[in-house]
C-alpha cells in the first residue's frame, strides 16, 4: 500500500526534470602513503584507504572531546588538548555511545532493515563504550592547494539510538562516487547520558548531547583544514532526530557573535517543529534524573550536586541496563517510564520556535527540508504484512509534511533560500515489503551509496537516483542556493512545493 502522496492525491505537477549523472562517474587521484598523515594542531592523524573505495582516505574514530566519564559524565563535552605523544592511529571505527535495541514492538528497523542499527548484519561494531566523543572524516585525494566543502552529518535515532558506525551511513562510497566533498560523521551522547536534565547541572548545561554536537563543529572548524575541507563552506546535515538538532542549531547560533561556523542547513525528516522531538519543559522538578538516583541510592544527598556526583559513581552497564528496561516498559505503554530528550533551556533549544522566527532569530544561511512519502510508517503498529495506511498516512502529514511545511514558511518570512524535496522512492532491496514505500530514512542508504550493499544489487532507477541525491547534495555544499540551483532545482516561494525523489528521476510538484 503506499502512501497518498505517492498515490498522487493533492498534487499539481509541473514539467521540470534534473538531469541524471551516471553513479560512479567520477574520477579520482592516486592516493599514496603521505596523504594518509595528517598534521593537525593537535597532533599527526594516521588514516587509512579502503580496497573497496579506494578512492577516499578514511581518519576514523577521532577523539574531539576528553572521554565523557566519571566527573566529566553528565557535564558539557571539554575539547581535547592533544593526542597522546603526537599521534593518532585513526584506522578503525571506534564504539557508539551507550545506547540498546528495543526489539518489540516491531519495527521496520528492529525486524526488517537491521542496517539503521549499530549491529547491523556487517557487524561493523559490536560493543557501546561511555568514552565514544569521537568522529570520522572520509575525504577524497586533494590536489595541494584545492579545498572542498565540507558536509557533518548528524545522525538520528531519537535522541536514543544511533552513532557514526551505522551500516547504511558510512559515507565512503558517497565520496567515492563524487569525489567533490568531504564528510563528517560522528557520535554524541544519548538517553541519559546526553540529556540528563539533573538539578545539579546548569540550565545552559542540561543538553549535553547537543553541546557535544557543537563541539563537533567546533573541531572542524579548527582542523578539517588540514584534510582538505574548506572551512567557509561547511553545511550541517541531520536525519530525523539529527534533523532537529540542525534546526535547533540554525536558532541558536543565529549571530556572528556566536559563530554560527556552518553556511548551509539541510534537514531530512525533521524540524524544529516535529512533536515528537518537542523539547520537555515539564521536568522541572528533574524527576526522570531523580527517578533513576533512587534506583541507584544516589536520591537520598543532601543537594542537587552531591545527587549529580553520586549519580558520576554508578557503573555504565548498570545504568545502561536499568535504561533498557525503561524503554522497554514506555514501548509497551506501561505508565511512569523514564525517558530522557532534550529540555528547553533557551541555549540550545527554546520553547516558542515561531516566535523566534518572527523576531528574526535565525540563522540566515540557505536551508533544504525534505520529507520521505511513508515517514510514518515506523511510527505505528507493523504487522506482519501491512500497517494502517489511513493512520500511517495521519503520523506521515502530522509528525513530518506539515511541519516541514511551516519551517519552511518561517525561513521563506526571513528571506532565507529554501528548497523542499519529497523523497517517494519504493526500491526492494530498501523496503523488503512494497506498503513500507518511502519510509522514514528510506533515502539514507541512496545518499550514502551504500544502497545496494547488503540486501541485493540496485536497480538502474535506483542508481540513477543516488546519483542525483548524492551529486545535488554536494552541488549544494560546494556554492550554496546558486550551487543547487545550477542542478535545476529552483528555491521555494511556496512552502509546499517539493521536487520529488526516487520515481522516473526527480519532478517538482505542489502538494495541496
Amino acid at each position: 500500500m503506499a502512501s497518498s502522496f505517492e498515490d498522487g492525491k493533492g498534487i499539481e505537477n509541473e514539467t521540470r526534470r534534473c538531469e541524471i549523472s551516471p553513479k560512479n562517474s567520477s574520477t579520482c587521484n592516486a592516493i599514496d602513503g603521505t596523504s594518509l598523515s595528517v598534521m593537525t594542531r593537535l597532533g599527526t592523524i594516521h588514516g587509512m584507504v579502503n580496497e573497496s573505495t579506494n578512492c577516499v582516505r578514511q581518519f576514523l574514530h577521532i577523539p574531539y572531546a576528553k572521554p565523557p566519564t566519571r566527573s566529566r559524565r553528565f557535564k558539557p563535552p571539554e575539547p581535547v588538548d592533544s593526542y597522546p605523544g603526537g599521534e593518532l592511529d585513526a584506522t578503525a571505527l571506534g564504539p557508539s555511545c551507550p545506547q540498546f535495541l528495543v526489539q518489540d514492538p516491531p519495527t521496520v528497523y528492529n525486524q526488517d532493515v537491521l542496517q539503521f542499527n549499530l549491529d547491523g548484519l556487517n557487524n561493523t561494531s559490536t560493543y557501546t563504550s561511555e568514552d565514544c566523543l569521537s568522529l570520522s572524516v572520509y575525504a577524497p585525494s586533494i590536489p595541494e592547494g584545492e579545498k572542498l566543502p565540507v558536509i557533518v552529518f548528524i545522525h538520528g535515532g531519537s535522541f536514543t539510538f544511533g552513532g557514526q558506525d551505522v551500516p547504511y551511513q558510512i559515507p565512503a562510497h558517497w565520496v567515492q562516487n563524487t569525489q567533490a566533498q568531504i564528510v563528517v560523521t560522528f557520535n554524541y551522547r544519548l538517553n541519559i547520558f546526553g540529556f540528563p536534565n539533573a538539578a545539579g547541572l546548569n540550565s545552559g548545561g542540561r543538553n549535553v548531547g547537543l553541546l557535544d554536537q557543537r563541539a563537533a563543529v567546533e573541531w572542524v572548524r579548527d582542523n578539517i583544514g588540514a584534510f582538505g575541507g574548506d572551512t567557509h563552506r561547511i553545511t550541517l546535515w541531520g536525519h530525523s532526530a539529527g534533523a532537529v538538532s540542525a534546526a535547533w542549531y540554525q536558532y541558536a547560533y543565529d549571530t556572528p557573535e556566536k559563530d554560527p561556523i556552518v553556511t548551509g542547513i539541510v534537514m531530512g525528516s525533521g524540524t524544529e517543529l516535529f512533536p515528537l522531538a518537542r523539547a520537555s519543559t515539564e521536568d522541572v522538578a528533574h524527576g526522570n534524573f531523580t527517578a533513576v538516583a533512587r534506583r541507584f541510592g544516589c536520591d537520598a544527598k543532601q543537594t542537587p550536586e552531591e545527587e549529580l556526583k553520586c549519580m558520576q559513581e554508578v557503573d555504565v552497564n548498570d545504568l545502561e541496563e536499568f535504561l533498557k528496561q525503561e524503554m522497554v516498559r514506555l514501548m509497551t505503554g506501561e505508565n511512569g517510564a523514564v525517558y530522557f530528550t532534550p529540555v528547553a533551556d533557551n541555549v540550545t533549544v527554546f520553547e516558542d520556535y515561531k516566535e523566534r522566527a518572527e523576531q528574526g532569530h535565525i540563522l540566515k544561511v540557505p536551508t533544504i527540508i525534505g520529507t520521505d512519502a511513508n515517514d510514518g510508517v515506523p511510527f505505528v503498529p507493523l504487522g506482519s504484512n501491512e500497517v494502517n495506511k489511513t493512520v500511517a498516512d495521519a503520523a506521515t502529514r502530522m509528525l513530518f509534511f506539515c511541519p516541514a511545511v511551516d519551517a519552511a514558511s518561517f525561513r521563506i518570512e526571513n528571506g532565507i533560500p529554501v528548497f523542499r524535496y519529497l523523497y517517494v522512492g519504493n526500491f526492494t532491496n530498501i523496503s523488503p515489503a512494497a506498503f513500507l514505500g518511502a519510509y522514514h530514512g528510506s533515502e539514507l542508504p541512496l545518499i550514502f551509496g551504500t544502497d545496494g550493499e547488503f540486501r541485493g544489487p540496485s536497480t538502474k532507477e535506483e542508481n540513477e537516483t543516488s546519483a542525483i541525491m548524492e551529486n545535488t547534495l554536494a552541488a549544494f555544499a560546494s556554492g550554496g542556493a546558486a550551487g543547487i540551483e545550477k542542478t535545476g532545482w529552483p528555491r521555494c516561494e511556496d512552502a509546499r512545493t517539493c521536487r520529488w525523489f526516487g520515481i522516473s528521476c526527480c519532478f517538482d510538484h505542489r502538494m495541496t
